[in-house]
């Protein structure tokens, strides 16, 4: 059988949904399933061992407002066993210094409750001056920029994808 996805994400322009409708057909088939969090409880994540997170980075360096209202609920979920990855949209010039913060704000969260996590990505080619989102040099996830570099989408989320199905073990 198939190992199933699902893709949770939160949207306020739908640049983030869009990204994960192409992280989506990306993978091909009905492997993932997406899940809007403004329409998810946390129950639901009991049915994926394996998980890609989606959170657009608000403000300075806020979660996206939906994310912000189900973050609490996070508390109430066991990830153990869980294999999560994690990609943000985010404007690196004129945000630089939380650039893709919301995705680290959720990665430690999800982390701390036992997920693991796996697809991070190289800062190379990306010009910021700071994140949340960075661990050992790398970013804990996909890091996207429509607003600067969205000629770079595609190509990024193909890689990305690339390395979560090995990653994923599919």
């Amino acid at each position: 059988m198939a190992k199933k996805i699902g893709l949770f994400y939160g949207t306020q322009t739908g640049k983030t949904e869009s990204v994960a409708e192409i992280i989506r057909d990306e993978f091909g088939g009905d492997v993932v399933t997406l899940n809007d969090i403004s329409q998810t409880e946390a129950a639901d994540f009991d049915e994926y061992e394996y998980l890609i997170i989606g959170c657009p980075t608000w403000n300075i360096g806020e979660l996206q407002s939906d994310w912000e209202g189900f973050f609490p609920e996070l508390d109430e979920i066991d990830f153990s066993g869980k294999v999560v990855a994690y990609f943000g949209t985010g404007d690196q010039l004129g945000y630089g210094e939380n650039f893709q913060d919301a995705i680290g704000i959720i990665e430690e969260k999800i982390s701390q409750r036992g997920g693991k996590t796996v697809g991070y990505w190289s800062t190379e080619g990306y010009d910021f001056e700071a994140s949340k989102a960075l661990k050992n040099g790398k970013f804990v996830g996909l890091a996207i920029d429509e607003d600067n570099q969205s000629d770079l989408t595609n190509e990024r989320v193909k890689a990305w994808v690339t390395q979560l199905k090995t990653e994923f073990g599919l």
